[in-house]
């Protein structure tokens, strides 16, 4: 329990109404969850004011209000206007935590594609190198081994400081989180007190959030304005817009490439479905990892590690010790198929995969990718992706992702738009995910490569509001197993 003076220090109040000296049990966005003394803060979100429900947070127990704009009717509590309640809460919440973020080594990671990749990999490879870590990924929250389902890519900010807490409690020496666009525009990283942060690359996606892509590039691009000078900020080169990122840091600029001079290069050597053989700082390593955009994925990890001083072959070390992760180009062989499962739900991910997949395979064997397109998301892409799908494949099934509040079949057509006249006859359409999979296992043959693409790790499938239980890796590796049975 902390005093609302204790607290307050770390923002700028534009006025405060009633009693400082109150005492604060608690944070919370949702009054719903709250107990009695704590502090609400009312945001304002995409579809509802926090505003709205200030009455109702007084009357459960909130002893102080965080808001933009007073109420006209003030009830008994304290009140604390700020200019922007989000960026305040952050602040405040790690303030009430005991700034965990500076009592370890904090790594945020952004982009559009391979976040979850390198912070997750980070983690292995620093828990490798024999060290106590933490993870924030859109798959799991990881503290020391143990593990949390989590719920967003970025939790808010009263839950960052509550987890980053946690792991100081658990003597964790690093921590390893990724930053998504949602939560930079959002605020939910503010007070945070980042070490480093890495840049993997940016390409077409949200833009039902952001609208545009330069609003997109430029809500990235916070997470390094807001960097300490002795902080580093780690950009891939390979990508344009990675010198964007860090015009206006006072960090200090790194570069990991894999095709032009970089201060972290690496080159891939050889390659197949099991693995590569990479070659970082002229050291060979055998990684359990595949394709250039694990490659780059590693080039990153090594940088971090390398900029964190650790020494280069105890860094290579840790890398062969590697293992793949979750729904990221997850290999599954069965009866003499191979299938791999993979989160591209983005027109650069999709191309990735299939450009790996192309590169390994003899061509003598059929591609079929099974990919669908997730619901009340960015539109756009959706023909885009199933143009990609049916250029690098054999055999093409359009189905469902995430519909969410959408239907299927309207999605499904949306795609068909990007289809050439030349590719029609190499498509599908059906739109109950299960049964898109089991078809494209009856079209294989031994030898041949299925794709399915979208979903990744997930395993749940969201439709009308409703999650239902579904998992890509366990449906394949059923039906592959039935081949010939």
């Amino acid at each position: 329990m902390k005093t609302l003076a204790e607290i307050l220090p770390s923002i700028e109040p534009l006025q405060i109404v009633g009693e400082q000296n109150v005492t604060v049990a608690g944070l919370t966005l949702d009054s719903r969850e709250a107990e009695v003394n704590f502090l609400f803060a009312a945001i304002k979100g995409v579809s509802s004011d926090g505003h709205s429900f200030i009455g109702t947070a007084v009357n459960r127990g909130a002893s102080v209000i965080l808001c933009e704009s007073l109420p006209e009717v003030l009830q008994n509590a304290c009140y604390v206007q700020v200019a922007s309640a989000a960026d305040a809460l952050g602040k405040l919440a790690s303030a009430f935590y005991d700034f965990p973020s500076t009592k370890l080594k904090l790594v945020g990671v952004t982009g559009t594609n391979g976040k979850t990749s390198v912070a997750t990999l980070l983690y292995q490879a620093f828990t490798n190198l024999g060290h106590a870590c933490g993870l924030l990924s859109t798959i799991k929250y990881s503290i020391k081994g143990v593990d949390t389902i989590s719920t967003h890519t970025t939790p808010n900010s009263v839950r960052i400081n509550q987890l980053l807490a946690e792991m100081v409690s658990q003597d964790c020496e690093y921590a390893f989180m990724e930053v998504s666009s949602h939560a930079l525009h959002q605020n939910r990283t503010s007070g945070l007190d980042f070490d480093g942060t890495v840049f993997t690359n940016i390409t077409h996606d949200h833009l039902d959030y952001h609208h545009t892509f330069k609003e997109y590039l430029y809500t990235k691009k916070l997470l390094f304005d807001g960097l300490k000078s002795d902080a580093f900020a780690l950009v891939n080169k390979d990508d344009k817009n990675g010198q964007v990122m860090v015009q206006n840091t006072k960090a200090t600029r790194y570069t990991y490439s894999l095709k032009s001079m970089s201060d972290f290069k690496a080159r891939i050597l050889e390659s197949d479905f099991e693995g590569m053989l990479l070659e970082i700082s002229k050291t060979e390593v055998w990684l359990r990892l595949v394709g250039e955009f694990n490659a780059c994925n590693i080039l990153a990890v090594y940088g971090v590690a390398f900029l964190l001083g650790k020494d280069h072959l105890q860094i290579i070390t840790a890398l062969s010790a590697i293992n793949s992760v979750d729904g990221r180009f997850q290999n599954i062989k069965e009866n003499g198929v191979t299938a791999i499962v993979d989160y591209a739900h983005t027109p650069d991910a999709l191309q990735n995969v299939l450009d790996t997949i192309n590169a390994i395979r003899t061509k003598n064997e059929q591609l079929i990718t099974v990919i669908g397109c997730g619901g009340d998301r960015d539109t756009a892409k959706r023909p885009i992706m199933a143009k990609i799908a049916c250029e690098f494949s054999d055999r093409v099934i359009l189905t469902s992702d995430n519909p969410r509040s959408e239907e299927p079949d309207a999605i499904i057509e949306e795609m068909m738009g990007g289809v050439l006249p030349i590719h029609y006859k190499k498509v599908l359409k059906i739109s109950n995910r299960e049964e898109a999979i089991k078809t494209a296992i009856a079209l294989s043959q031994t030898g041949d490569v299925i794709l399915v693409a979208g979903k990744g790790h997930e395993t749940y499938q969201e439709i009308k509001g409703v999650k239902h239980p579904f998992d890509d890796r366990e449906i394949l590796t059923t039906n592959l197993k039935r081949i010939n049975n």
